[in-house]
């Protein structure tokens, strides 16, 4: 065996070892390789030399001198490219073993304009090992209504709202989800006829980030409390913000669009509808063809669609619906009819707000259903709420989390002890397909 040779057989069995050694030592494998390279280099010009030398020696014609040039340069050119493909092979086999693993949505993610365009958002995770989204019900910020106007008198801090336990749970979710019940505007008319009408001023809409909310629903009955300018003021200001909608729109298209979000490499859709109010002709216009408004499923042909088509592209679909009766504990015939529907369009969850109360929780089928997150923090009155937490692995099946919280003098605070086993008990007593253990966490009741 030969010195190239020798050379050759070491480089290729460091190129085997360092397969399974940790990306420090390829740098040392790199280094030894490069300094075998350049005394292979070497040994070629010595070699050249001494054949020069010897050429010389032996015979004086120029045209033997002419030969041995030409054998000396082809010596040369063959120690070039042993050293070009060594080079090439530790480059290669390097940048092989430090490329990170392809995602399955990495050329989706790749595409910004084709993400805007269809509500697709990236959002960044806690852990690689698990997403965790979470989801509360109503919320105000009119300056007219007890939580505003109290939250002022107090100085204006979101910290003022909810206590500080609560807002880490808020804010440390993936993705937090609220019913935002009412427009951003300071233009239009309240809506003739309507017992209550809400608005918040624009700049009040902050107050989203500082919660740590990540997307909102307009899908509910206050979305155009102040006329149709209002709705479309909200939409202009929520965009403005970047803050991610869904349920409403300027068009229907726009309103029955899902959000898509990516995390940990699973594609998660977010749609929201409202039942309310059930007539055909609804203070709260439902968007047209052509015209602004909510994303209505009193008739839930459309949604239903829209969950079929939203199941073929993503990993998760979550609906979450405006429906039931206000103040009503158990559920009605429209909520039941409709989450069956909903089940079989192929929802992995769904997630029900409106009645200002909290509802049973179950199942329908396989599917996790919560029926009412009740008020989060809407009024002044005391009342159970609760945040709900929902855990998707990386790999196996999701798990749903009720956090029982409590809505009192304009303030949320997260419950422990004794009083957050009394709201799991109670809502125990009035759920007939779901069961929350002692740490909330659902599952379905035996029969």
């Amino acid at each position: 065996m030969n010195f190239t040779e020798h050379m050759i057989m070491t480089v290729s069995t460091h190129k085997k070892k360092s397969k399974k050694k940790k990306r420090k030592n390829k740098t040392a494998l790199f280094a030894g390789v490069l300094c075998g390279v350049l005394a292979l280099g070497t040994l070629g010009l010595i070699l050249l030399a001494a054949e020069q030398r010897t050429g010389r020696a032996k015979d004086a014609v120029e045209t033997e001198e002419m030969k041995e040039t030409e054998e000396s340069q082809s010596i040369w050119t063959k120690i070039s490219d042993a050293e070009e493909s060594l080079l090439n092979d530790i480059m290669s086999e390097t940048s092989k073993s430090e490329e990170e693993p392809v995602g399955r949505y990495d050329e989706l993610l790749a595409d910004e304009t084709f993400m805007k365009a269809n509500k697709i958002y990236a959002k960044e995770t806690a852990s690689e090992e698990e997403t965790v989204l979470a989801f509360a019900g109503d919320i105000l910020f009119d300056p007219q209504y007890a939580v505003m106007a109290r939250l002022k008198q107090r100085g204006g801090g979101i910290e003022e709202a909810f206590s500080a336990d609560l807002l880490t749970r808020m804010r440390g979710a993936d993705l937090f989800m609220v019913n935002n019940e009412f427009p951003y505007s300071d233009r239009g008319a309240p809506t003739e006829g309507k017992q209550f009408t809400f608005r918040a001023q624009p700049e009040s809409a902050s107050y989203l980030e500082e919660m740590g909310v990540d997307i909102v629903s307009l899908a509910n009955n206050h979305a155009s409390d102040y006329g149709e300018v209002s709705l479309l003021d909200t939409l202009d200001v929520l965009e403005k913000m970047e803050m991610p909608y869904v349920g409403a729109g300027r068009n229907l298209e726009e309103a029955k669009k899902p959000a898509c979000f990516v995390m940990n490499d699973k594609r998660i859709a977010i749609l929201s509808a409202t039942q309310i109010e059930r007539n055909d002709n609804p203070d709260t216009r439902g968007a047209g063809e052509a015209t602004p408004g909510t994303f209505r499923c009193w008739n839930p042909e459309n949604l239903l669609a829209e969950i079929r088509e939203a199941r073929e592209d993503n990993d998760i679909v979550i609906v979450y619906i405006h429906w039931g009766t206000e103040n009503e504990e158990q559920i009605d015939w429209a909520q039941r009819e409709q989450a069956e529907m909903i089940a079989e369009a192929g929802a992995d969850l769904i997630i029900g707000d409106h009645p200002h109360c909290l509802q049973p929780v179950g199942y329908v089928g396989d599917v996790p259903v919560i029926y009412s997150l009740g008020n989060f923090w809407f009024n002044s009155k005391t009342l159970d709420t609760c945040l709900v937490e929902v855990t998707i692995p990386a790999e196996g099946e999701m798990t749903v989390k009720v956090l029982p919280a409590k809505q009192s003098d304009c303030r949320t605070q997260l419950l422990s002890g004794a009083e957050a086993q009394r709201v799991i008990g109670y809502l125990n007593s009035i759920s007939e397909t779901g069961h929350l253990d002692e740490n909330g966490v659902l599952s379905k009741k035996e029969t």
